[in-house]
């Protein structure tokens, strides 16, 4: 978004701005407050509004973890090209009270406007970065609709400011703002678009320019906007899931809210149990059963279902178990956002205890990568960790519809009569166990035996050293019959496929590619020569990542976690103990924030600057 070259205060009037409006390719909109503010609907709004604009949309928001509340914000990133983060620096900040624009001025880019409640913000107005717009928001906004106003109605006028300002279609915003209000009292709906209404009309004077987006290309396929969490929830829908248990936790509980209203449409069954350990224990019953069932959490609650994860891996029962990662350890900062679950998603557990972790690196990665981690429990009987976090939960984007004619699945159980002796853990070359649902006829009238002890092929209890041995290798052999078959990641960067002229190497995974490939492109426009790569199973990892790593001279591991005693992120640490390959550095973080562009670029420039560092 270009500077703005006028400052300008509003002032009440009920005539529309006569002044010029400039077209702008994108815009970062911040909109700060407090959470009972309801700036997370204006936000909603937007990236609703850009959905059906056929633009592209990615948003950031931050909530306090009290129940209290406490101040909050919400970031939107839309245009008419490819949108891959939230955004650094905001072009259009606006602030509800005066610790909104204290602590959130310094987001705002030099030459960017701020958009301030006069009845609540005093600006420094010697500081002639920014370019500053007054409203009496709260008090115009009682004005409009009345006294409750204030409290109730002032981000629905702010939302008529936005829409003014930036020239949007404020035939959909009616449409959304109806839709919002749905179902509730008819004065609601009518304040409401009064309120936006009062604020779209409210007066901008003629100093100060108006913009208007360059108008999308039209997209394939219709377009839907929604969060991870959403997004997840309707992939295992999709994926043929019927059955799901869980406990509330930030910020799982929303997947568990939508699995629990939507899985009866389908003749499925979502369980809320009194715990953690419960939850997963239903799961592992209910795959037992032959339905392939999903838990899921938060890092507290990943910690009691380790347990219970054992017993699947050891049985060879296919669950899958969803972990949308917060700031920790402990309660931590559940509201914020860090990828630190790996080593216990990897890990977690006693003994020898292998089960397949993957990542989803996108909203629409979320909805994909469900079935995906169904269909890898299914295939190979074993448990999937799917790894999310707090800020895909949250995180608005726009895609094209799933074609759910190719996306839905029936996976219920069959039950055709064995006619041989199927004996469930024989010794297969590709490791997978055998199972068939309980009530399926055995012909040969001898029936096999689920059990979390250590067993023979036939499921029955043993104590045998040697056998024992066998199964520990077994259960290891189906992980890496996966690795076989995973595909390498594609090569992202400036110069294609052209990698021989590449120098850097960006690895990245779950929400952080979208910076990671922004700040590709930034490096390759410096003449840095960088690709980045982004990695969606992380146990198993795909066999001949090393053939990638050995046409470049430096790797990066980006990763939200901390860089440990030794200087390295989980995953970095797992890829260098991988491929004994010390060119394989860490930029970390772990302030609870998702990383900006200008942090990587910064971190990788001190490292080829000769810090030890990132």
């Amino acid at each position: 978004m270009s500077t703005i070259s006028e400052v300008s205060t509003l002032t009440k009037s009920s005539n529309k701005s006569t002044s010029k409006t400039r077209t702008i390719k994108d815009a970062v909109i911040r909109l700060a407050g407090n959470s009972q503010d309801g700036i997370q609907a204006i936000g909603a709004f937007l990236a609703r509004l850009a959905g059906r604009s056929a633009q592209d949309v990615m948003t950031y928001m931050t909530i306090p973890a009290t129940i209290s509340g406490g101040p909050s914000i919400f970031q939107v990133h839309i245009g008419s090209g490819d949108i891959l983060s939230a955004g650094d620096e905001a072009d259009f900040l606006v602030a509800f009270y005066q610790h909104s624009y204290e602590n959130h001025i310094t987001s705002l880019r030099e030459g960017g406007i701020l958009l301030y409640d006069t009845d609540h913000v005093k600006p420094n107005l010697e500081d002639k970065r920014f370019h500053y717009i007054g409203v009496p928001i709260s008090g115009a906004t009682v004005e409009a609709i009345g006294g409750t106003g204030r409290d109730k109605g002032k981000n629905i006028f702010t939302l008529g400011l936005i829409a003014q300002i930036f020239s949007l279609d404020t035939e959909k915003l009616e449409k959304l703002i109806a839709e919002r209000f749905r179902g509730k009292d008819e004065s609601i709906v009518k304040n409401a678009l009064m309120a936006f209404h009062t604020g779209y009309g409210y007066h901008v004077g003629d100093v100060l320019e108006t913009f208007k987006f360059i108008p999308a290309k039209e997209r394939l396929g219709h377009q839907v906007t929604m969060d991870g969490n959403q997004a997840l929830a309707y992939g295992l829908l999709a994926a043929g899931v019927r059955f799901g248990a869980g406990y509330p936790i930030t910020p799982w509980s929303s997947i568990m809210e939508i699995l629990r209203s939507e899985l009866p449409k389908y003749g499925g069954t979502f369980v809320q149990t009194e715990d953690e350990i419960a939850a997963v224990s239903l799961v592992c019953g209910a795959s037992y059963a032959g339905n392939v069932a999903v838990t899921g959490s938060s890092g507290p609650g990943i910690s009691l279902k380790t347990e219970a994860l054992g017993w699947a891996v050891m049985a060879e029962i296919p669950i899958v178990i969803i972990d949308v990662q917060r700031g920790g350890p402990s309660t931590g900062m559940p509201t914020n956002v860090e990828q630190s679950d790996l080593n216990i998603a990897i890990f977690g557990g006693h003994g020898e205890c292998p089960r397949v972790v993957m990542a989803a690196s996108s909203v629409e990665d979320c909805f994909y990568s469900a079935i995906e981690a169904v269909n890898t429990a299914r295939k190979y009987s074993v448990p999937v960790v799917m790894l999310t976090d707090q800020s895909l939960a949250t995180r608005i984007e726009a895609f094209t519809m799933p074609d759910l004619s190719k996306c839905m699945q029936d996976i219920s159980p069959k039950f055709e009569p064995v006619e041989e002796n199927m004996l469930p853990y024989d010794d297969y070359e590709d490791g997978i166990a055998r199972h068939a649902p309980p009530g399926t006829r055995f012909l040969p009238g001898t029936y096999p035996t689920v059990s979390g002890l250590e067993h023979d092929s036939a499921g029955h209890p043993t104590g045998s050293p040697k056998i024992h041995q066998a199964m520990v290798a077994k259960r290891r052999r189906k992980l890496q019959k996966l690795a076989e078959a995973l595909p390498l990641p594609k090569i992202y960067g400036p110069h294609g496929s052209g990698v021989e002229q590449a120098n850097i190497l960006l690895v990245g995974w779950g929400s952080t590619e979208g910076a990671i490939r922004e700040a590709v492109d930034a490096l390759g426009d410096a003449g840095e020569a960088p690709a980045s790569i982004h990695l969606r199973f992380l146990n198993p990892l795909p066999n001949g990542l090393e053939k990638i790593f050995a046409k470049f001279a430096r790797v990066f591991v980006v990763e939200l976690n901390d860089e440990g005693l030794y200087g390295n992120g989980q995953l970095c640490t797992i890829l260098r103990a991988r491929y004994c390959d010390p060119k394989i550095r860490s930029i970390t973080k772990i302030d609870g924030l998702t990383f900006k562009v200008r942090e990587i670029i910064e971190a990788v420039q001190n490292y080829l600057k000769g810090s030890s560092k990132s």
